[in-house]
């Protein structure tokens, strides 16, 4: 496993991770701090546009096109990548935040809104720690809970737990 320190996030799907991820970003950027997001995506996600030089040259059979600029990198893999592969892609950062992927053996956090009525994926003893507005779920756990909008709380919480 990477050297890096990881934290996970599980939810069902609509609700919240990626706001609420997007949020932490934003607050541990304003740390000082560099960061990577892994994401699995359950739906066959397409970054190449159809006629675009990277399209073309991934439409004609290369297994790896990397298109690159003065400001950004993009590696289009035609071929699925285990959780380690991916990591193992990654360096020069603090953390690595990863959405998806909730069974990887991984520190999560888990997210959890009470409009949705869907509860944790997982009891609440498996996360480090939960983002909720459910006070069913905060008055019946040792597990430490942030409130959904307490992102600095969450980020000060994650910059202890990784010692980063």
């Amino acid at each position: 496993m990477s050297s890096i320190p990881i934290i996970g996030f599980s939810a069902y799907s609509g609700t919240g991770k990626t706001t609420l991820i997007e949020k932490l970003i934003l607050c541990l950027k304003s740390k000082n701090l560099h960061l990577a997001v892994i994401k699995h995506d359950a739906h066959n996600f397409d970054i190449d546009h159809e006629g675009k030089d990277s399209w073309r040259f991934s439409n004609a059979g290369a297994d790896i096109m990397l298109i690159s600029s003065d400001t950004k990198t993009a590696l289009v893999e035609q071929r699925p990548r285990t959780f380690q592969q991916n990591i193992e892609m990654i360096h020069d950062v603090d953390l690595i935040l990863v959405e998806g992927y909730k069974q990887e053996n991984i520190p999560k956090i888990g997210i959890c809104r009470k409009a949705t009525n869907k509860g944790l994926p997982f009891s609440p003893k498996d996360y480090i720690a939960i983002a909720t507005d459910d006070d069913s779920i905060k008055n019946n756990t040792s597990t430490p809970c942030f409130a959904l909008d307490d992102i600095d709380g969450l980020a000060q919480f994650i910059i202890e737990q990784t010692n980063i």
